[in-house]
């Protein structure tokens, strides 16, 4: 499989070459506004017109601002499109979503396997313990995330309102705000240091507790889980799909 990075040199943009290079996936180009100089092993580009060659398919851990670029690029050429992006307008969304129709793209507020399971555990707690029990989403990222809360607190909290009909997002407290709502999903954010990334689902009921909780102590994982999810996508037709699609069909 050959890949081209966007946002190649950011953190993430090059944490996935690395992993690539380790799973012998060839990068055949890296694309970033921000270059200046080569600095890779492998050809890099300001912009998706300067691409000098095909790939089987795009990575991008670049911002949602790109995105226009890479789905007229990805539209022209047939190239397959894995988005590690958060943060997309509601247009944005209609955009993948008709683009979608032509080209396959795997879209992931977060690309790690553990959250897939995460996520199915969390829905699956929901549906058990029912309205009886106060959901509360705690998330944490490092400094420099741009976006809150998580786009993956955003899918985590999307799980369960699917399993309990007439929950509502509550995006944290401040000031006289009164009991807590029955119907209320809370979804706090903390940002602070270098934290790769950490996700707690709480159901609070009667004298009890149920906490579960994913953390992620780098991003290589997010890494190698976009090389998964883009080597099931190639195998697509044109479609939209997410992580949770590669895990199911990794597990037949």
């Amino acid at each position: 499989m050959n890949i081209i990075i966007s946002g190649a040199l950011g953190r993430m943009g090059k944490t996935l070459a690395e992993a690539a290079k380790a799973s012998g996936t060839e990068v055949v180009c890296g694309v970033d506004t921000a270059l200046r100089e080569q600095t890779a092993e492998f050809p890099l580009v300001k912009t998706c017109e300067q691409i000098p060659c095909q790939a089987d398919v795009i990575i991008d851990f670049s911002v949602a601002e790109n995105l226009n670029t890479l789905l007229n690029y990805a539209l022209q050429t047939k190239t397959a499109l894995v988005l590690c992006v958060t943060g997309y307008s509601d247009r944005q969304l209609r955009d993948i979503q008709e683009a979608s129709r032509q080209i396959p793209i795997l879209r992931g507020a977060n690309m790690s396997f553990g959250i897939q399971v995460l996520a199915q555990l969390a829905a699956a707690a929901a549906r058990i313990l029912g309205k009886d029990y106060d959901i509360e989403i705690v998330e944490k990222h490092h400094n420099k995330k741009a976006d809150s809360p998580s786009g993956t607190a955003l899918m985590l909290s999307a799980a369960m309102q699917k399993e309990l009909g007439g929950l509502s997002p509550v995006f944290g407290r401040h000031g006289k705000t009164g009991e807590r709502g029955a119907n209320e999903i809370g979804i706090h954010a903390v940002r602070g240091g270098t934290v790769s990334g950490e996700h707690e689902v709480g159901f609070y009921g009667d004298a009890e507790e149920i906490i579960l909780t994913h953390r992620a102590e780098n991003r290589a994982l997010f890494a190698r889980g976009a090389l998964r999810g883009a080597a099931f996508l190639v195998e697509q037709p044109p479609g939209l799909y997410t992580l949770g699609d590669a895990v199911a069909d990794l597990i037949g």
